[in-house]
């Protein structure tokens, strides 16, 4: 069955749930993202994924700082509200508004981390699989019942861009199957007892901690990529502090230096490793925020700042 809907979304895994909705039979009729927001060096306001890819396909674009009655009122001819990774509540008028609702793609397999950044919080856990829900949208977070699951394994090598990239496509199967489905598909209750949640992430939870072991901040590491990386600090030649980002590395059991406190760095027979409280994190994709600041080898950027990075030197000191 064709349906009549309007789409709310902002970032590219909401725009691939876009654009196979685009590629469907369903009707979109408009859609919500939120503002352009500054980015980038330059820091001009630049459109969301949403807005450019609703543009390019000529469809009517509203971009509220938040949602109130006049959006309502927009809803009203249509049979869904289809909701992923917005990123702003939907008062009750909203919610009301379609003739069947508002139904929303989350990154996880609910109740298991409801909230905004289920993603990381599944690497940063440990987790064995996540996945996507097709939920039935009510007052509370991420609370409503869930039409269809799709489960998705997680390797030990998976990021958190790498996760949000097959969970955008798996979570427009997921869409699709369930708009196919309705209105004979019947969604289940969760189970509330069950429910752990992903809050959003601030800026302090990408800083290195080198007391932890390395399996966690390895964890740490592929769950920011995509957002602003893991990050610590490294003493400039100049007595000041340089920014590292840390964005690939391995993890490995054995220490980097006999008696080396957490945050030493050390160059092995492997490569360039730094303690930490358990075992230690062998460095292999950088970012130093020196000179151009672009991504590169571990070996590159020692070669290139040897006065910041050699054997010994100590990272993470305030």
């Amino acid at each position: 069955m064709a349906w009549r809907v309007a789409f709310a979304g902002t970032p590219p895994f909401a725009a691939a749930v876009l654009q196979r909705l685009l590629d469907a039979q369903h009707a979109v009729v408009r859609v919500f993202t939120q503002p352009d927001r500054p980015a980038k060096r330059g820091r001009r306001p630049l459109p969301s994924a949403v807005r450019t890819l609703a543009e390019a396909a000529g469809l009517e674009v509203h971009t509220p700082q938040r949602l109130a009655d006049a959006e309502a009122a927009l809803l009203a001819d249509c049979d869904y509200l289809l909701v992923a990774a917005y990123g702003l509540l939907l008062p009750p008028a909203v919610l009301a508004a379609p003739r069947h609702g508002c139904l929303n793609v989350h990154a996880s397999l609910l109740p298991r981390w409801r909230g905004a950044a289920p993603v990381e919080h599944a690497i940063l856990a440990g987790d064995a699989e996540t996945g996507v829900s097709i939920m039935h949208m009510d007052a509370g977070l991420d609370t409503g019942p869930v039409y269809l699951r799709r489960s998705l394994p997680l390797t030990a090598s998976d990021t958190g861009a790498s996760v949000s990239a097959a969970l955008a496509t798996l979570g427009g199967e997921a869409l699709l199957a369930t708009l196919d489905a309705l209105p004979a598909l019947e969604a289940e209750p969760q189970d509330q007892h069950a429910a752990t949640h992903a809050p959003k992430l601030t800026a302090a939870a990408s800083r290195i901690d080198w007391q932890r072991g390395a399996v966690q901040i390895d964890r740490q590491v592929r769950a920011f990529v995509g957002r602003a990386p893991a990050h610590t600090t490294a003493k400039a030649g100049d007595g000041g502090h340089v920014r590292l980002r840390v964005l690939a590395a391995q993890p490995i059991a054995e220490a980097a230096g006999e008696r080396d406190p957490p945050g030493t760095l050390r160059r092995s027979a492997a490569g360039w490793q730094v303690a930490c409280g358990e075992g230690s994190l062998r460095l292999q994709e950088v970012q130093l925020s020196r000179g151009k600041g672009t991504p590169q080898r571990i070996k590159s950027v020692v070669n290139g700042y040897p006065s910041i990075l050699f054997d010994g030197a100590v990272f993470g000191q305030p």
